[in-house]
């Protein structure tokens, strides 16, 4: 084949560039990443696009109760979860929110090789909640990030996270119920920030008796001016 039968003219070549590109798009939409976990119901508007996405990390830098949250739904419809290096994880505060600690796994002591665990783990199961004691390096997040997407794995970081695909942050809490020396605690009320590469967002979220549900737009308006 000779050199001049590769040159195009440049609409033939613009045409060729759009034609790779369209086909890329189309491959990476039917990636692992686009795939999704089952999510509660009332957790799904903090989301971007109302779901976990399964390959995927989010990072949730100060609520336990919130990682159990995201947990709960993807354990409950079957899947096996994990939690290393967190040793406070509560089992019964988990079971409560609807984790099933029958397929629940505890690596408490990871160790200083807490990344590579947290790899490894994230190769047999679905979800993996992890919380690093120290900050992880770019080209290790980098590589974990495409283990994941090719295990199709989700990981919730306690903590900062620099290649997650969403950041979910307590702002404020109010506990209800109780009064002025009496009264027993009935729920809480908190903000919670969501950061994705798409949108920022705030929602207030009501927790009573065990359960989350998403206050009207009505209303958040009405408690950020507060």
């Amino acid at each position: 084949m000779s050199s001049s039968a590769l040159q195009l003219a440049p609409d033939e070549r613009a045409r060729t560039v759009e034609e790779l590109q369209a086909r890329i798009s189309a491959m990476q939409a039917t990636g692992l990443g686009t795939r999704t976990l089952p999510t509660r119901p009332e957790l799904a508007p903090l989301l971007p696009g109302g779901a976990l996405k399964a390959g995927v990390a989010y990072a949730v830098p100060d609520s336990l109760t919130l990682a159990m949250l995201l947990m709960a739904g993807p354990s409950a419809a079957g899947g096996w979860c994990a939690a290393v290096g967190v040793p406070d994880f509560g089992i019964e505060a988990a079971a409560g929110f609807g984790v099933d600690l029958d397929r629940l796994v505890l690596v408490p002591q990871p160790g200083e090789h807490w990344l590579a665990v947290a790899a490894q783990v994230a190769d047999v199961l679905p979800v993996v909640l992890l919380r690093p004691p120290a900050r992880a390096a770019a080209g290790d997040t980098a590589r974990l990030a495409s283990r994941l997407r090719q295990r199709g794995s989700t990981l919730l970081v306690l903590g900062p996270w620099a290649q997650a695909e969403a950041t979910l942050e307590v702002r404020t809490t109010a506990w209800t119920g109780i009064g002025t020396g009496s009264g027993y605690l009935a729920g809480r009320d908190v903000t919670v920030t969501v950061t994705s590469r798409d949108i920022r967002s705030v929602h207030p979220v009501r927790i009573r008796d065990d359960q989350w549900r998403i206050e009207p737009p009505a209303v958040a308006a009405r408690l950020e001016a507060v």
